[in-house]
């Protein structure tokens, strides 16, 4: 099963907690640490990819002005459900 979003910000929160521990090793600190880090690394990605797909340029004379993308985002999301 593919991990959301808010399984993997979940995840992050759960590292941090464990990395502000006094308890944890340095081992297992540099471990977590590293998932921390891929962790926010695939968020960031993701959020990237979110903003392109709900901001859609479109030019007007010589102005650029930034619209809602919910009309191609309505139709992807039509088209995913209608498929599986």
């Amino acid at each position: 099963m593919k991990n959301g979003f808010e399984e993997k910000l979940n995840r992050l929160e759960e590292i941090v907690a464990k990395l502000e521990e006094e308890q944890t090793d340095l081992d297992a600190s540099v471990k977590l640490f590293e998932e921390g880090i891929a962790l926010s690394k695939e968020m960031t990605e993701k959020l990237q990819e979110v903003k392109f797909k709900v901001t859609a340029l479109k030019k007007k004379g010589a102005v650029l002005l930034a619209e809602p993308f919910e009309a191609a985002e309505t139709a992807e999301t039509t088209e995913s459900t209608d498929g599986e």
